[in-house]
């Protein structure tokens, strides 16, 4: 929302004095704060006073720094309902502007009427009285008009944080493409809430650096300085009867899904994103209920919100609405289209399996496709010819409890065109309404349960540089009457299951419902808890020269054991000296043979050593009673195989069927295999993966079970623990007597 080497710039720390476009005299000062907790008072401000945090939870270059801005108690606001727009001072130094805002406002040729009062200017809007080409549809009278007239008094290309920041509500879009309206609007619905501050906290976090920055304004009405920087509580108070519900009775979202399908086959709708909406009691300050969500679901666009009359909007949405950049070098436009969405794994495998699966999904492919088409398509109305480009395609984004994947369009805005058109000609993003867009809209009217009030629309900064910077309203709480509102919808196209639709709101639902809850855990991405059979066992590794070797050691150490590697020339001297409880035989290069993998094992059992062999450690345990290897048609190295598990002791308590990881070139040969020794493993198509000797307590693994592609559910872990526990145990040789 600023440049990201502003608040590190020596001059943003000296006074600076400049005039508006439209004569407004400023002074902006700023001082030095620490930066450990200085928006904490601005959040816990909040509660009670009008104002507005934003900040940014995530880093992605050439998109998203993490940064964070803050205010309370802004001199004006301004609050549209339909096509009528209130600039109200909310204190002393308000009133001191309101006067130039009244100035720049007569006149105005968009407007029907103007309402002048002490505090307060209300701008009546026209309705537009003639036909006119598309291209000018984002210059037609409309609530923007006041807006732009407002940025026209107080424009100042070289300081990039005064503006107007606020919400702006989904039915806004009705100004630029008006519909059959059916659903009843509350009468406390708003269409818009800025607020134009004059003292803001900024923060860089990757920088460490905190700034108070000031302004004070000079009109011909007086001066702001010396005037208190004031406003009027306007606090959440909860509502104890309050209950949990939705807006859609069980089934109804399903028949929603169903009555899009026709409409697809009939060619009325691409794609279309009804949503629905969850309440739940809140007792919580909103402040408790920013900061868990903060905390457990980072995000490219944060927001809390005091917007007065006791409603707050708490957000963290993972999109991008539009940005526009601003000062003498402005105009460029971006959006970042989200679509295609997949739960989290359960750790880091369980995400790369699902990032595959999104990835290779046509269903999420096309609807991605279909919002990025729509939005070059909103572009190409205002920017120059040829500028509109994807610079980034189905890229994945990772939060809380989602993945999504997300494309990066930028443009160039035509010579005339400002931020506000960008703004406008993507009401809506697509991806929260549908396509083609007006009967997209059209249908979300016909068949949802409820106004959607905020959401679907967006937040952010209207820049006095020229700038713009806003998020999507979407993965956002909206607060008030003791109730927090979270409302979610789901892209539907021709081949939509309507049951799967509704889980993805519920999913997407879910985080912001656990957030108003006081749950805070994000998708759990620790292992299961580590075995700890190896307590007070001693375990010697021999090392042939592998690569792996201090990974399995690791594991070892993880079940308790203490553990001491050394290299297979060594090792077989020390076993009588050290008389450990387990010998494990790494894997390695080249052939058993190269190490006497053999002897190894004769040396153990004439201790009565119990042994345990990995990949070459399996190869040489079935040379020793006889049997033969093979060469593989093709080397398997760091490849999963899905393994069948056929039994044995090292298995118990394991999935019939696992993912494991496999480095070898060698396999046992399945008709040479010694009669001692019993597969306990196998691949699809027979391969031998582990085995256990039928009387003495040696068994072994031809996969790596300390490798990434063996921790889907802590598998190669657990086996471990079961080598510990029933190998070492001497519990192997026990159930096979």
């Amino acid at each position: 929302m600023y440049p990201a080497d502003l608040l590190a710039s020596p001059s943003l720390l000296e006074p600076l004095r400049f005039q508006t476009r439209g004569g407004v005299a400023v002074t902006r000062c700023a001082t030095a704060l620490d930066p450990q907790g200085a928006l904490d008072p601005v959040i816990d401000a909040l509660d009670r006073r009008r104002g507005l945090l934003l900040s940014s939870g995530v880093e992605a270059p050439g998109r998203y720094r993490r940064h964070a801005l803050g205010f309370t108690d802004p001199p004006l606001a301004a609050t549209a309902r339909g096509r009528t727009l209130r600039i109200d001072a909310l204190n002393a130094r308000g009133r001191v502007l309101l006067p130039a805002v009244a100035e720049a406002l007569r006149g105005l040729e968009a407007l029907a009427g103007l309402e002048e009062a002490p505090s307060r200017v209300t701008a009546l809007v026209r309705k537009p009285q003639h036909p006119f080409p598309e291209e000018e549809r984002s210059r037609q009278p409309s609530v923007f008009s006041v807006l732009r007239a407002v940025l026209n008094l107080f424009a100042a290309p070289d300081d990039p944080l005064l503006g107007l920041y606020g919400a702006f509500a989904y039915d806004l879009a009705f100004q630029f493409e008006p519909i059959r309206l059916r659903l009843e609007r509350p009468d406390d619905q708003r269409d818009l809430v800025l607020y134009l501050p004059d003292r803001l906290v900024a923060l860089d976090p990757v920088a460490g650096l905190a700034r108070l920055v000031e302004y004070e304004f000079a009109t011909a009405a007086g001066s702001t300085e010396g005037l208190e920087r004031a406003g009027r509580d306007h606090p959440y108070r909860p509502d104890t009867n309050a209950e949990a519900g939705c807006d859609h009775a069980p089934g109804a979202y399903q028949r929603v899904v169903e009555t899009a399908k026709a409409a697809f086959r009939r060619g009325d709708l691409f794609e279309v994103v009804p949503g629905q909406t969850f309440a739940e009691p809140c007792a919580d300050a909103p402040s408790a209920v920013f900061r868990r969500l903060r905390a457990a679901n980072p995000a490219p666009y944060e927001a809390f919100v005091n917007l007065g009359r006791g409603e707050f909007l708490v957000a963290a949405s993972p999109e991008m609405y539009v940005r526009v950049a601003g000062g003498r070098m402005g105009g460029r436009v971006e959006t970042c289209p989200i679509s295609g969405t997949v739960a989290r794994g359960a750790d880091a495998l369980g995400d790369s399996s699902q990032i595959l699966r999104l990835l290779t999904s046509a269903k999420d492919a096309a609807e991605l496709t279909m919002c990025t088409d729509v939005d070059r398509n909103d572009k190409a109305r205002v920017c120059e010819p040829g500028s509109v480009r994807v610079i980034g395609r189905r890229m994945i984004e990772l939060y809380s409890r989602l993945i999504h994947t997300v494309d990066h369009v930028e443009g160039r805005l035509r010579p005339g065109l400002d931020a506000l058109d960008a703004f406008l000609t993507h009401t809506w993003a697509v991806n929260g309404t549908g396509a083609p867009k007006r009967w997209a809209m059209q249908f979300l009217e016909d068949t949802e349960q409820s106004p959607r009030r905020w959401y679907g629309g967006a937040f952010g900064r209207l820049g006095f540089d020229g700038g713009m910077d806003t998020g999507l309203t979407l993965r956002t709480i909206r607060m008030a009457e003791g109730v927090a509102y979270v409302r979610a919808g789901a892209t539907l196209l021709s081949d939509s299951d309507p049951d799967a639709e509704d889980a993805e709101c519920r999913l997407k639902a879910a985080a912001f419902r656990d957030a108003i809850r006081g749950v805070t855990e994000g998708v759990a991405c620790a292992l299961p808890a580590a075995p700890n059979g190896g307590r007070g066992r001693r375990v010697l590794l021999v090392d042939h020269d592998d690569s792996f070797v201090h990974t399995l050691a690791d594991y070892l150490r993880q079940t308790g054991a203490s553990v001491t590697t050394l290299r297979h020339g060594h090792a077989r001297a020390a076993l009588a000296e050290r008389r450990p409880d387990l010998v494990v035989l790494s894997p390695g290069p080249g052939r058993p043979a190269d190490f006497d993998v053999a002897g190894t094992i004769d040396a153990a059992l004439a201790l009565g050593l119990p042994v345990f062999g990995v990949c070459l450690g399996l190869q040489g345990m079935v040379e020793r009673f006889g049997g033969a290897l093979d060469v593989l048609p093709e080397p398997v190295h760091g490849k999963a195989t899905e393994v069948r598990v056929l039994g044995g002791a090292l298995f118990a308590g394991l999935p019939e069927r696992m993912r494991v990881g496999r480095y070898h070139s060698l396999v046992a040969r399945r008709d040479r295999l010694p009669a001692d020794l019993t597969v306990t493993a196998e691949t699809a198509d027979g391969l031998v993966m582990a085995v256990e000797h039928r009387r003495l307590p040696l068994a072994a693994v031809q996969f790596h079970p300390e490798s990434i592609l063996s921790l889907d559910g802590g598998a190669g872990l657990a086996l471990l623990g079961n080598v510990m526990d029933r190998l070492a145990a001497g519990a192997l040789t026990d159930a096979a007597a």
